[in-house]
């Protein structure tokens, strides 16, 4: 049985970075995916899924529904290790309830838990036009992508949270403190 553990931020909340440490530290047992990595692998490869899924990130839109969940899906089937990290999913209530209901007809895949990293959105804001990563890293794309963030988050939150799968994390710490408080919640989880 895997263990998923979803990592939902806002754009600039660090939840990649916190997610790749985790898993860095804990190597033999710990596999962490980015939704976002996922995606752009897929847009290198050039195919024609890749093609659809560039527009809409150029655009800072969601890919569609059923595309970002085969591909969660297909990285945590890959995987060898038992505890997977996703980072950066899900990013509104259709694509949860569509994960969902693909983890309700999966036996060998539970979720966790969802750890959502919290930031003030000028944080945000500084860290992502900051980092001169690509398209995404421009001020419009970022209101944009923040409010793609914000419109779903409550409804989120509310499922979650009358699941009992939600922890919320303060992003604004050093990042080995983040790290270390995550570490732990994703250890006592297991």
């Amino acid at each position: 049985m895997k263990s998923l553990f979803l990592i939902i931020g806002a754009p600039g909340s660090g939840k990649t970075t916190d997610a790749d440490l985790i898993a860095k530290n804990n190597p033999t047992k710990i596999a962490h995916f980015s939704t976002g990595e996922l995606l752009r692998d897929e847009v290198k490869s050039g195919s024609k899924l890749g093609k659809i899924i560039d527009e809409r990130i150029n655009k800072g839109n969601l890919v569609p529904v059923q595309i970002a969940v085969e591909t969660i899906v297909k990285a945590i089937d890959s995987s060898s290790k038992n505890i997977i990290l996703i980072d950066g999913f899900p990013r509104s209530v259709e694509q949860m309830m569509e994960l969902e209901k693909e983890l309700l007809s999966k036996k060998d895949i539970k979720l966790s838990l969802v750890l959502e990293v919290i930031v003030s959105e000028k944080v945000a804001k500084q860290r992502v036009l900051g980092r001169n990563r690509g398209n995404d890293d421009k001020e419009e794309i970022f209101a944009n992508r923040m409010e793609v963030h914000n419109e779903p988050i409550e409804l989120i939150r509310d499922f979650y949270i009358s699941n009992k799968l939600l922890v919320q994390i303060d992003g604004e710490r050093d990042v080995k403190v983040i790290v270390s408080e995550m570490e732990k919640i994703i250890n006592e989880r297991v």
